[in-house]
């Protein structure tokens, strides 16, 4: 049922933090690898001459938009006092601290500090600038390390765009570690959790195959009785009258993104294609931003779509609040027990796993900072911080990269 790449990743095991009952790497305790692209945010949040505040992995990240348009991505500090720039003022393409009015041109380096005299101390270069991308509606940033940007491609979406289909746009903050999404929308073996709204599916895994940073799932699906939401029928281009065939449904996990296709039976092309990203907030990464591109087949009939589009919104929004509900238990299961005691039997699950392990960098242990040497009576200040761009899961820590 399943084939495996002579390289791929059952064969690259690395060490790293274990789960102490099994010995292997846990899953939970790796980070997502910085060097791809990843969305932080719509378009439509980042007017013109507006700056909001995103992040990656802990990373706090300020998006601006100058005056000719362009997305500018900084470190969220001020190079000065440390104050956060996404508190600042966008003035044509520069960004300006609100607190001492240090000015910032879009690749972090300072152009101006107004108060600066002839004989002052010599300022910062500035910040780290990300490189970044505008794409299918969302603004992407490189994270990692950024002469990989230009050799690493964003995600390919045919479908977004094309006159044959219209995108729905998600994004939702979930409280979870991402490979809990990973493996949510893989196995399509729980959608006993969604029978209130699709009745009772019966999901048949067909044929699985595994790479190095990929893995592929094709699952026939039939409707096997109960009542089926308006909703679900319409988004898998049932049309008016509704029917009872059988779909074909192909999940891929492309590190690190995923992707979701329906083909309806004796269909020319799938009726939806779903591509999302789940991009860590927090250092810890046990919190996740999921950015979702719904993209609907249009039926023949003009205005159809239309008119089932708030339908189709409430059924997706409906199945993603089940999923979410679900996940996050896992994530705060995980949290009490200190450790991944889940015993998976589904092979599809064990691989992903491994796909996400290997293709991951190793989360930072808490960094304990010490107080002065004559002490003050203040207890140390610990937190996590994310891996170094580009370190495989189970690799030693790495030097933080300085701002630049």
């Amino acid at each position: 049922m399943t084939e495996t790449d002579s390289d791929g990743a059952a064969s690259r095991r690395r060490p790293g933090p274990r789960d102490p009952g099994s010995g292997i790497v846990d899953l939970r305790r790796v980070g997502a690898n910085p060097d791809f692209w990843y969305p932080v945010a719509r378009s439509g949040k980042v007017r013109s001459g507006r700056v909001i505040a995103t992040s990656f992995a802990g990373e706090r990240i300020a998006l601006y938009r100058g005056r000719s348009g362009a997305v500018h991505a900084l470190e969220d500090r001020c190079a000065h006092r440390q104050v956060p720039l996404s508190m600042g003022v966008v003035e044509g393409e520069t960004l300006r601290c609100c607190y001492h009015a240090w000015a910032y041109r879009g690749d972090g380096r300072i152009s101006q500090i107004p108060y600066l005299s002839k004989g002052d101390g010599r300022p910062p270069r500035g910040v780290r600038g990300y490189p970044v991308h505008e794409a299918y509606g969302l603004v992407f940033v490189f994270p990692g390390d950024p002469e990989k940007a230009a050799v690493t491609p964003l995600p390919e979406l045919p479908a977004f765009g094309s006159p044959k289909y219209r995108t729905m746009t998600f994004s939702r903050t979930v409280r979870c570690h991402y490979s809990f999404m990973h493996e949510n929308l893989l196995d399509m073996n729980h959608q006993f959790l969604h029978r209130g709204v699709v009745g009772r599916l019966h999901p048949e895994l067909l044929e699985y195959r595994t790479g190095e940073r990929s893995v592929e799932a094709k699952y026939l699906f039939t409707h096997a009785g109960g009542k089926r939401n308006r909703g679900a029928g319409l988004l898998a281009g049932e049309g008016i009258g509704g029917s009872d065939s059988a779909d074909v449904m192909t999940i891929r996990t492309e590190y690190p993104y995923q992707t979701l296709d329906l083909v309806p039976e004796n269909a020319e092309r799938p009726a939806f294609r779903l591509w999302t990203a789940y991009v860590p907030e927090d250092a810890e990464q046990r919190r996740c931003h999921v950015y979702g591109l719904l993209m609907i087949e249009k039926p023949g009939i003009p205005g159809a779509l239309h008119l089932a589009w708030p339908l189709i919104r409430h059924f997706t929004e409906r199945v993603f609040a089940e999923d979410r509900m679900a996940v996050e238990a896992e994530q705060r299961a995980w949290d009490e027990q200190g450790e991944d005691r889940n015993h998976e039997v589904f092979p599809l699950i064990l691989d992903v796993r491994e796909v996400l392990r290997a293709n991951g960098v190793p989360l930072r242990p808490p960094v304990a900072v010490c107080g002065p040497a004559s002490g003050d009576g203040r207890a140390p200040v610990s937190g996590h911080h994310p891996a170094g761009p580009g370190t495989p899961a189970g690799a030693g820590p790495s030097v933080d990269q300085p701002g630049v």
